[in-house]
C-alpha cells in the first residue's frame, strides 16, 4: 500500500489548496501560510481535524561557530492516501531537509510511516542537538576562568534562554509524539490513520525525545554548576581584593596614628622638647609598617 507524499518548500495559497485535502480548515491553511518568527516560533503539536491529521514539527539547529540555535519548522498535513509536507525557510539560515527521511523510507511508503519518519528524524535532530549543547558547556567550563567576566555571563545567559527555548519546543513535541503512541490520533470513522506497527515506531521516537528531554534536564544542571563556579571566583576575587585593602588600611592606621598622637597641642607633651623626637617618631612608624608588611605577607595578604 502507497501514499503520495507532496514535500513543499515555502508554498503559496494556491499550491497549498492544490496539494491538501480539499476540507482543510481556514485556520490550518492559515497556519501553514504564516512565515517563521525567530523567536516566536508556533507550539508543536499534532491534532485529529475532519477527514485528516495536522501537525506542527519544530527541529532546533545549533551552529557552533556563531553560539546560536535556529529553528526550522516543518507542517504535515495527513491523511490515509496523502502525506503533505511543508518546509518553512528561517530568516537568513537553511531549511529542514528531507534527505534522510527519503533514504529511511524503505519499502513501506504508507502516509503514517512516512510521518514517523519526520517525526523520528525530528527526535534524532533533538538528541544531536543535546550533544552539541553538551560541547558548548564544556567549551565554557574549560575557558571559564580565563574568558573576561563580561564574556562569561554573556555565554551564561545564552545558553540559559537557548535551553529554556528549547525546553519550550522539546516537551509539546514529546506530547504530541505520545498521543500517537496513546492510539488517541485517529480519523472519524472505521479508518485507522496508523496501525499498531506504526504506533510501535512512533514509541521509539517517544523514547528518543524522553532521552532528549533528560539529557536536556542534565544540561541545565551542568550550566548551573557552571554558572555557580563562576559566582564563586567572582566571590573569591572579592575576597582577595578585600583582604588587600583591609592590609593597605592597616599599614596607614599604625603611622596615622602615631603622628595623631605627636601632632597634639599641648604644653606637656613627653618628648616635646627632646631632640630626637623627630627622628624617633619616624624609626617608630618605618619599624611599624615593616612589622606589619611582614606580617601580611607571611598570610600571603599582600
Amino acid at each position: 500500500m502507497g501514499a503520495t507524499w507532496t514535500d513543499l518548500l515555502d508554498p503559496d495559497r494556491e499550491a497549498l489548496q492544490h496539494a491538501c485535502p480539499g476540507n482543510l480548515h481556514p485556520r490550518a491553511l492559515d497556519r501553514l501560510l504564516a512565515p517563521t518568527e525567530p523567536g516566536d516560533e508556533p507550539r508543536p503539536t499534532l491534532e485529529v481535524h475532519t477527514g485528516y491529521v495536522f501537525g506542527v514539527f519544530l527541529v532546533a539547529v545549533v551552529v557552533q561557530d556563531e553560539d546560536a540555535v535556529f529553528y526550522q519548522e516543518v507542517d504535515i498535513v495527513l491523511t490515509p492516501e496523502r502525506l503533505v509536507t511543508v518546509r518553512k525557510t528561517p530568516a537568513d539560515r537553511p531549511p529542514f531537509d528531507p534527505k534522510g527521511v527519503r533514504d529511511a523510507m524503505g519499502d513501506d511508503h504508507t502516509a503514517g510511516m512516512i510521518a514517523y519518519q519526520f517525526v523520528d528524524d525530528v527526535a534524532e535532530s533533538y538528541l544531536n542537538l543535546v550533544d552539541d549543547l553538551n560541547d558548548e558547556i564544556d567549551e565554557l567550563e574549560d575557558a571559564i576562568e580565563h574568558w573576561p567576566g563580561p564574556r562569561v555571563r554573556e555565554r551564561l545567559s545564552a545558553l540559559r534562554h537557548d535551553m529554556l527555548h528549547i525546553r519550550r519546543t522539546l516537551a509539546p513535541t514529546r506530547d504530541a509524539v505520545r498521543r500517537v503512541v496513546d492510539n488517541r490520533i485517529e480519523l472519524e470513522g472505521d479508518v485507522e490513520m496508523f496501525t499498531q506497527d506504526i504506533e510501535l515506531h512512533f514509541a521509539d521516537a517517544y523514547d528518543k525525545l524522553l532521552r532528549a528531554s533528560e539529557a536536556l534536564e542534565l544540561c541545565r544542571d551542568l550550566v548551573a554548576g557552571a554558572r555557580d563556579y563562576y559566582q564563586s571566583m567572582v566571590a573569591q576575587d572579592q575576597n582577595e581584593v578585600v583582604k588587600r585593602l583591609t592590609a593597605v588600611a592597616s599599614v596607614l592606621l599604625l603611622p596615622t596614628f602615631i603622628v595623631g598622637v605627636y601632632g597634639q597641642n599641648f604644653h606637656d607633651i613627653p618628648e616635646i622638647g627632646w631632640s630626637w623626637g623627630y627622628w624617633w617618631s619616624w624609626g617608630l612608624i618605618i619599624v611599624t609598617t615593616a612589622v606589619q608588611l611582614v606580617y601580611f605577607r607571611r598570610k600571603r595578604w599582600l
